[in-house]
């Protein structure tokens, strides 16, 4: 019998409103008894592949090694004729890209992600990521890459660079920007992994290891299928056929970031099953849930507006308070420490927005001028979070060092 982490609970936890109401109306249940198992044991599993690759790495000399990758990663492993043969098994499996992959359904679903606009920012934001502190487990690794000295308003802003670049034109294609930031930020886990590990406060028998499977697969669905789900509820509504490519977005980009196969969503259904269950296995709030998710909340208040900047981040914060307690519930709030009496205004304005551009990309061309439109917002909304663009893994790049 396998031994499981003392943070994996006896039995499921109730899941968020939102998460539960549209799993119940697709017909999605919790975990039985095996996959309950399987959850508790993925907390012990990393990313085999990269983090024996990263070993090698760390042995054969990191000054030498780690540019070879970045030419692999950047050019492909043919440009790099010597490279040896640990470097050359893993960037030739990355690059055989699997059968299953549609290119086409992959662009698709990248276009309907991003036609969301900043609403779809909004709720990955205000939802997902600090909705995301109330599972303490998540704040162990986190507290210990330095998150509170580098801040959250930066840290956001390299994970949403992260997602548009996936989102980017091509960006899944071979060597496309997403693909070679998901591979970085595949490296930067395996950083994350083996330095947090290492720590003589690390309680492995009460966490299991740092970015585990089952917790990469919640992130996973986290980051892409919740905005999917929060979008919904804020009018942002997916045809069928619409919900089918972003799910193949998320299995792609699950693959590429060493999630294992029984973590992966092949259908949008299936992600919000693998939500429901990963959410239910995670662990309650602590002491560690308002020190993250305050200063996060307050990071509107020191946006960069180039006009009226009082006014516009006090209106940013109370949006963005409005987005968090209408999906989070006030349950939830009061574990981050946030206000509980929570006006839904922001959700009331732009449902009526949201349902009539829903139905505009219907038209033809309309799914392309709504990525198009979105595009701008996005792009928008990240010139308020950092005066100079993110860069993806910089917040984790001290442990890259110390490795």
């Amino acid at each position: 019998m396998t031994t499981v982490p003392t943070r994996h609970p006896d039995r499921p936890h109730g899941v968020p409103a939102i998460v539960g109401g549209f799993a119940t109306m697709l017909g999605v249940r919790g975990p039985d008894p095996d996959q309950w198992r399987r959850l508790g044991e993925g907390l012990l599993v990393g990313d085999e592949p990269m983090d024996q690759l990263l070993d090698w790495m760390v042995g054969a000399g990191m000054k030498q090694m780690r540019p070879l990758f970045d030419r692999a990663l950047t050019h492909g492993i043919a440009a790099v004729p010597q490279a040896p043969e640990p470097l050359r098994a893993f960037f030739t499996a990355i690059e055989t890209t699997p059968a299953w992959v549609d290119h086409d359904k992959l662009v698709r679903g990248a276009k309907v992600l991003v036609s969301s606009g900043s609403d779809g920012m909004y709720i990955a934001r205000d939802v997902s990521m600090i909705g995301g502190y109330q599972f303490s487990s998540f704040n162990k690794t986190l507290l210990r890459t330095g998150a509170l000295e580098k801040g959250s308003n930066q840290r956001w802003a390299e994970t949403m660079q992260w997602a548009m670049d996936v989102l980017s034109e091509d960006g899944l294609a071979p060597l496309g920007l997403g693909y070679r930031s998901t591979i970085r930020v595949r490296l930067v886990h395996s950083f994350v992994r083996r330095h947090v590990a290492a720590m003589p406060d690390w309680q492995a028998d009460d966490w299991g290891l740092p970015i585990n499977q089952t917790d990469m697969a919640a992130t996973l669905v986290g980051s892409f299928i919740a905005p999917a789900i929060g979008g919904m509820g804020l009018g942002v509504l997916l045809t069928p056929s619409q919900a089918d490519a972003v799910a193949h977005v998320v299995r792609y980009v699950g693959w590429l970031l060493g999630v294992e196969e029984q973590w992966i969503p092949h259908t949008f259904r299936d992600g919000v099953r693998l939500m429901v269950h990963t959410l239910s296995a995670l662990s309650d709030p602590d002491e560690s849930s308002p020190q993250l998710a305050i200063p996060m909340s307050r990071d509107p208040l020191s946006w960069n507006y180039d006009r009226l900047p009082g006014v516009r981040r006090r209106l940013a914060y109370a949006q963005h308070m409005s987005v968090a307690g209408t999906f989070l519930g006030r349950r939830a709030m009061r574990a981050l420490g946030l206000p509980t009496v929570i006006v839904p205004w922001y959700p009331a304005v732009r449902i009526p927005v949201n349902l009539v551009r829903s139905a505009t990309r219907l038209s033809p061309g309309g799914l392309d001028r709504a990525a198009i439109r979105g595009a701008r917002e996005q792009d928008r909304f990240m010139r308020t979070l950092v005066s100079a663009g993110p860069t993806v893994g910089a917040a984790a790049a001290k442990l890259t060092h110390a490795a």
